[in-house]
This record gives structure tokens, sequence and C-alpha cells, in this order.
């Protein structure tokens, strides 16, 4: 195509007619877009809207959430919270029930020890009761041995003495007068005259051959004179009695004397003979053994 026909067609397209259609088309086209861009502008806003709608609500269930979380944390804290005390308070308790299992163990362990240290106590006192029912019993039997033995020395005493004068059994031992018949003693005279001293030299052989006993001298008098005199009297012949045992050998230690005067007499009566048996001594002779340590028995 020449330029010419060009140019021509470019001045076709110039024509008003055609101007018109284009203007139209550029009028129809600019309301369009500006329809466009109003509904794309309220497009926006709505999805503004809608995203600042979305953005509150996702907000606010973001908050609703964290919320609940948090009271779901506080719950959880607190029911953790709660389980620890528990846990301590199961663990102190679980710790005292072991320590009350540990004392009870130990009262169990103790009471069995006791147990068994009574057990051997009564044994032992079982044991002790056994062994001194049995020294008892030993005891009883060498008690009745050495009785009998006592028994039979007394008598053998008492038929020694029994042959040089009057020797009765008492509940404790013997006694042996010394009367007119055996020792006189002249009237108001304690002396022992030469004639009787070998009387009383067998009676000191005599109780020197037997141990274990203890002696009473007892001295009277007749019923002449006062009580008062007579007791000092009675006593001066008991000590003669005595100082002559003990030189003939038999232990003062043993020996005790004692003054009755005028009370008790042998005989009754006052002719001569019956005071002359009343001036009299008399000797006690007693088993020590049935006496407390040191003591010396005298009869009334």
């Amino acid at each position: 195509m020449d330029k010419g026909a060009e140019r021509g067609k470019r001045e076709d397209w110039g024509r008003p007619e055609e101007r018109g259609v284009s203007e139209e088309r550029e009028s129809e086209g600019r309301e369009s877009g500006e329809i466009e861009g109003k509904t794309l502008a309220k497009l926006g806003v709505a999805l503004g809207v809608i995203a600042l709608g979305l953005s509150l609500g996702i907000g606010i269930a973001v908050l609703h959430s964290q919320r609940r979380l948090e009271r779901e944390m506080a719950r959880v804290s607190q029911q953790a919270a709660q389980a620890q005390q528990q846990s301590q308070t199961l663990a102190q308790q679980a710790s005292q029930a072991a320590a009350s299992a540990q004392t009870a163990a130990q009262e169990r362990d103790q009471a069995k020890q006791a147990q068994a240290e009574s057990d051997a106590q009564a044994q032992t006192a079982l044991e002790q009761a056994a062994a001194a029912q049995q020294k008892a019993q030993q005891a009883t039997e060498l008690a009745e041995e050495y009785r009998k033995q006592r028994e039979a020395e007394l008598a053998q005493l008492q038929a020694a003495l029994g042959q040089i004068a009057d020797t009765k059994r008492t509940a404790i031992g013997l006694v042996m007068t010394l009367d007119s018949k055996s020792i006189r003693f002249d009237f108001n005279k304690a002396e022992i005259k030469p004639q009787y001293r070998e009387i009383l030299n067998r009676i000191a052989g005599i109780l020197l051959a037997f141990q274990g006993f203890t002696i009473s001298v007892y001295g009277y008098t007749d019923d002449i004179g006062t009580q008062a005199y007579n007791l000092k009297l009675s006593e001066r012949r008991a000590e003669a009695v005595r100082d002559f045992l003990v030189k003939a050998g038999i232990s003062k230690t043993i020996i005790k004397t004692k003054g009755f005067g005028k009370a008790d007499p042998r005989v009754q009566g006052d002719s001569e003979e019956a005071r002359a048996a009343n001036r009299r001594v008399e000797i006690g002779i007693v088993d020590s053994t049935l006496l407390p340590s040191g003591a010396i028995a005298v009869t009334e």
C-alpha cells in the first residue's frame, strides 16, 4: 500500500461519525471503569470489614482461648499444688507410719527381750527355789540329826550327873540340885567346905567332857532372915560354886549366877532338916545351840 492510501484511511478514520462512536465507547468504558472501580472499592471495603470482623472474631476467640487456657492452667496449677500438698501429706503419713512401724518393731523386740528375760528370771527363781528347798530339806535333816545327837549327849550328861546329885530334865536342858545330900552350906555361910570339893571336881570333869552347853548357877537360902539379906547370901553361894568350877577349868564366859534368897523352898517347914535342904545351889545346864548367840539361860 502506498503512502496515499494510508493517508486516506487515516483520514477516513477521523471522520465525525466515527469519532462519536469512539467517544461514546470511551464514555461507556469510563463509566464501566468507574462502576468497576466503585465495585472494587466496595468489595475492598467489604473485604476490609470482613477481614476486620474476622480479625476481631479471631482476636476475641484467641482472647477467650487465652483466658480459658489461663483458667485451665490456673486450675491445673491449683490441682498440681493440691496434688503436691497431698503428696507431701502422704509422704509425711508414710514417714510417720514407717516411724510407728519401726517403734512398734522396737517395742515388740523389747517386749520379746523382756519376756525372755522374765522367763529366764522365772527359771532362775524356780531353780533357786528348788535349790533353797533342797538346802532347807538338807538343813532340816541336818538339824534333826544334830538334835538327835544333842539329845543323846544330853541324856548321857543327865545320866552322868545323876550319879552325883539329883538331876532332872527340862524343856531346854538339865537342872542339877546340890542340896544337903551333896553339898551342905552352914547357916549364914557361903563357903564350900573341903569335903564337898571332890563332888564339884567330878561335876566340872563331866561338864568339860561335853561341849556346846551354857551353865547357870542359882543360889537359895532358908527362911530365916529378911528377903534382902537372903538375896545377897544366895548370890554369894552361887558365886562360890561358879568360882570353883572356873578354877576346875570351865570357861567363865559360859557361866552365869543368880540368887533367889528364900523364895521357892525345896522342902516346906521350919525344921533343921528342911532348912538345911533349902540352903542349896542348883546348876542349870542348857544346850547353847537352842539360845541366841551369846545368851545364857536363867530359869526363875
